[in-house]
């Protein structure tokens, strides 16, 4: 074997007021050699994007908690896309990663996206070089997926979902695109101890004591950030860390990123941030890693810890994460300039043969068909109660429409899937499946920085044991390496053989069976195998596509009128005559349904200030000090509730609350705009 120069990065800072630990967590893992290096190009390219994916915020299912009852009525925050796009100025490879403020990123976008991008690239942009992921917010809308589990709890398939995520992805990747210029990469990390619990401990303390004393707190503490510098200006940061988007609980009714896109949302508000105005000089992306058993309810309890408000929680939680992303970001240190380079293989996770060199017993194994588990059934009692999918006696018009689930489990799938007590042979049900089998993994290569992106939610020690499996193929440092969930299709959890053995939630909800992470291990073995030695891997089956069957139950705007005696747009609520910071002001309008028109990389309304003559804008439905609720008050009439928390710091003057909105005609449904104007009011 030829010589090998290893290269380890650096810029490990401790977050100021986080204890540090000693431990082996601290030392560099050791490998018998350093990874083979392709002669360096001229320089890194870097551009950065960012749009709106937010969709119908109103009477439309919301994603992650599978809540019959948990059915949008406003909007907390827009949902977003964060796109970047890395080459080198010397060569002609490219990746392009993108982070959505949604709950998962499902094989049906990501196709379509794909799709969208050859229509106007070529093969610039392809299933190779592109990786999509999610910060897994459960308050985001539902719908998007074409794979029925998923859809089952928001009765059916939402184009509009469909349309605004993969929209707004296609629009934040080409204004990246559009954005490369020359850029110095850097990486850093640092901990964060108190934005996470493991929910499953029992499960983890059954892993070997090599894994467990990697994670001596029993969480991911590892915040891990890429900071984009251009011409001595910060442009971007992607700020990895593992802590379930589930702050707010399954009883709140308002779309938003939780507390990855408030993150976001912090750290790009203070550089400057104004979407609608078009001022854009940060991108940060906050997404997931390894999270798959890590929760930000620190007090062990749905909407509880550190407070007992579940909006003040995702609050906090997300500046825990700022905080903790800004420290690795300063102390980053700068990658040295090298190869951009991209593989991938797609699976069939419910046929997989896997080596005994990845198994526990050293044997080899199988997976099998996908099947939930009755620990699924029974839900986290840490993040949400149990999952409302298959409620004995409730009918569900889609799984009627689909021939319903009454399918028996034949022995060899219960003895495969052993000791899971299998609730649901889902993998069986016709046509090919209600959850997808045939997926993605991705490994990118950035200089000395290596992504593997998996489609599950991996717990921290299985997310551990596919970087250790990269890192080593490779002959890299496992900190060269990060994981990274939620990548490019959905398919449940992923446990490590000893965790699915204790059958929690997360065991119930893998799959595939107990050797699921083994056979993903096996694949992204052959994946660092193909990026060391420079050759491609055979891309594998192709995933099916159910697209030409995708029904939808649920409600749908008829007309709008407006309440007796109103116009659209007529304020029935006044906001008080002075206010000062710390109240909320509360504004009610006569309105129509924000399925009309969603308003993508718009607004329903503007908190605006006057500014001389005129009036500006000074805060809008973005922001984290407002909300917009929206409410029936007949069959076809509706109010909309705007409240905006005057924050501190607001400076002093006359304002008012404007509301857009668009209603439906009862006759030739033509859809007409209007705007409704609060009244005037004084902050002190």
């Amino acid at each position: 074997m030829p010589a090998r120069r290893r290269t380890v990065l650096a810029g490990f800072a401790v977050a100021p007021a986080v204890a540090a630990f000693a431990g082996p967590a601290h030392a560099p893992p050791a490998h018998a050699a350093p990874a083979r290096r392709s002669p360096s190009a001229s320089g890194f390219r870097a551009g950065v994007g960012v749009s709106d994916v937010t969709g119908p915020v109103a009477e439309v299912g919301m994603m992650g908690y599978s809540s019959f009852d948990q059915v949008a009525h406003g909007l907390h925050q827009r949902t977003r896309a964060r796109a970047y796009v890395f080459d080198t100025g010397g060569g002609t490879a490219r990746v392009a990663y993108v982070c959505t403020d949604t709950c998962m990123i499902f094989q049906s976008v990501h196709d379509a996206v794909l799709a969208r991008l050859a229509q106007r690239f070529g093969d610039l942009y392809t299933e190779r070089n592109v990786l999509l992921t999610a910060v897994h917010s459960h308050a985001a809308c539902g719908g998007a997926s074409h794979d029925y589990a998923y859809n089952l709890a928001v009765l059916g398939f939402r184009q509009q979902v469909f349309d605004a995520e993969v929209d707004g992805i296609v629009e934040a990747i080409t204004a990246a695109h559009d954005d490369l210029a020359d850029a110095t990469l850097s990486y850093g990390r640092s901990e964060l101890l108190d934005a996470s619990v493991n929910r499953s401990r029992d499960a983890f303390d059954r892993n070997p004591i090599a894994d467990r004393d990697y994670y001596p707190h029993g969480i991911d503490h590892w915040m891990r950030v890429l900071r984009i510098t251009r011409a001595g200006l910060d442009v971007g940061a992607v700020n990895w860390f593992a802590t379930h988007c589930a702050s707010l609980t399954n009883e709140n009714l308002l779309v938003s990123g939780d507390n990855k896109g408030a993150a976001a949302y912090f750290w790009e508000s203070d550089a400057g941030v104004r979407h609608l105005d078009g001022v854009v000089p940060f991108v940060a992306a906050f997404p997931q890693t390894n999270s798959g058993d890590m929760s930000p309810n620190l007090a062990g309890e749905p909407g509880r810890g550190p407070t007992d408000d579940e909006f003040e929680n995702t609050r906090i939680i997300g500046e825990r994460q700022v905080a903790a992303a800004r420290a690795a970001f300063e102390s980053a240190t700068t990658l040295p300039v090298g190869p951009i380079d991209s593989r991938i293989l797609y699976l069939d996770m419910a046929d997989q043969t896997v080596s005994g060199r990845y198994t526990d017993d050293g044997r080899e194994h199988r997976t099998s068909p996908a099947c939930i588990g009755a620990a699924m059934s029974a839900g986290s009692t840490e993040d949400g109660p149990a999952l409302g999918l298959f409620p004995e006696g409730t009918p569900n018009p889609l799984a009627d429409a689909l021939g319903g689930m009454d399918v028996d489990v034949p022995q060899w799938l219960a003895d495969a899937q052993y000791p899971k007590l299998v609730l649901a042979p889902v993998g069986l049900l016709p046509p090919d499946g209600w959850v997808p089998h045939v997926v993605k993994i991705q490994l990118l290569r950035i200089g000395d920085l290596y992504i593997a992106g998996g489609p599950a939610e991996f717990t921290i020690v299985a997310g551990l044991r596919i970087r250790r499996t990269v890192a080593d193929e490779l002959e890299v440092p496992l900190e060269n390496v990060i994981f990274q969930g939620y990548a490019n299709s959905y398919c449940s959890y992923c446990t490590t053989p000893e965790e699915y053995d204790a059958q929690h939630y997360e065991g119930g909800s893998t799959l595939f069976g107990r050797h699921t992470l083994p056979a993903y291990q096996q694949g992204f073995a052959r994946l660092a195998g193909a990026l060391r030695d420079g050759v491609d891997v055979p891309r594998g089956p192709a995933p099916r596509d159910l697209s030409h069957l995708q029904p939808f139950f649920g409600p749908t705007v008829d007309h709008d009128e407006p309440l007796p005696g109103t116009s659209f747009g007529d304020v029935v609520l006044r906001p008080a005559e002075s206010v000062r910071a710390g109240d909320v002001v509360e504004v009610e309008f006569v309105t129509g349904h924000p399925q009309n028109d969603i308003r993508r990389g718009s607004t329903f309304f503007e908190v605006q200030r006057r500014d001389g003559t005129g009036w500006v804008r000074h805060a809008d439905d973005s922001d984290w000090a407002t909300r917009f609720h929206w409410r029936r008050e007949s069959t076809h009439s509706a109010i909309a509730r705007i409240t905006w928390d005057v924050p501190a710091g607001t400076p002093p003057g006359r304002y008012r609350i404007v509301h857009f909105g668009e209603a439906k005609s009862r006759g030739d449904g033509t859809i007409s705009s209007f705007t409704g104007t609060g009244d005037e009011f004084d902050v002190a």
